[in-house]
């Protein structure tokens, strides 16, 4: 019996992890999707990437009821990731996402494609969607802006700044 407990305490705390996976580099592999072709964006692109929107937020998870979606990486989706969808941004990569409304900010995981629904430019997880103010809403017009694109490697780098003109 207390084999059982302590396997059933692993995989829940093996569950509750963050989506990492084990992808390596990045993914820009166009795709279709309801006969509408998309093809994602180079690294250099997305890492210039800023964009001003509409965001909505989507739940294709269930704790207590087992049922767990997956992304287009293959990675399991919980309620309480930090996680997005982008038509073409490059997979994975770290977004961070501002409520133009409230100036809340949030990190997240960009690892599925979406939305196809109107001009949306993003889909947050529920926890996302909660933490910048608009879970309740539905909707929000957010500042989206590319941090990192892949395993990390690939960084925004920060714009130089002018110092009395010398640089």
């Amino acid at each position: 019996m207390r084999w059982l407990v302590l396997i059933l305490i692993g995989a829940l705390l093996a569950s509750c992890a963050q989506p990492h996976g084990n992808y390596h580099g990045y993914m820009t592999r166009s795709y279709t999707v309801r006969g509408r072709t998309y093809h994602p964006m180079g690294v250099d692109q997305a890492l210039g990437y800023g964009e001003v929107g509409t965001a909505s937020w989507y739940d294709e998870s269930s704790f207590f009821g087992l049922k767990r979606g997956t992304t287009s990486l293959g990675e399991k989706v919980m309620p309480w990731h930090n996680i997005a969808a982008h038509k073409t941004l490059p997979l994975p990569c770290v977004v961070k996402v501002t409520n133009m409304e409230n100036g809340k900010s949030v990190k997240c995981r960009v690892n599925d494609r979406g939305p196809f629904i109107g001009d949306r430019i993003i889909d947050l997880s529920p926890r996302a969607a909660k933490k910048i103010g608009f879970r309740d809403q539905g909707l929000a017009t957010v500042q989206v802006e590319v941090l990192s694109v892949g395993d990390g490697k690939y960084k925004r780098t920060p714009r130089r700044k002018w110092f009395f003109g010398i640089f």
